[in-house]
């Protein structure tokens, strides 16, 4: 089994958002066969704790506005 489409869709609109807000490493990872509670995990690094928020933010308002997508927990 592989990521759903909408998993996919979810860690594209992710990812580009991580992108624009200069995230570095961006990688997505499936995970649907080891996992049974997320298809996909999306990995990516800041240098520091102010970019990191922002990139968390910028990810968190672009799932909302463009997939209406919320957040169930945050790490």
């Amino acid at each position: 089994m592989t990521a759903s489409e909408r998993a996919v869709q979810l860690v594209r609109i992710a990812a580009e958002a991580a992108g624009d807000k200069l995230a570095d490493d961006i990688l997505a990872y499936d995970v649907s066969e080891q996992l049974v509670i997320t298809d996909a995990f999306l990995l990516c690094s800041a240098p520091t704790d102010r970019q990191v928020r922002a990139i968390v933010e910028e990810i968190e308002t672009r799932l909302r506005e463009e997939a209406g997508a919320k957040p169930v927990h945050r790490d």
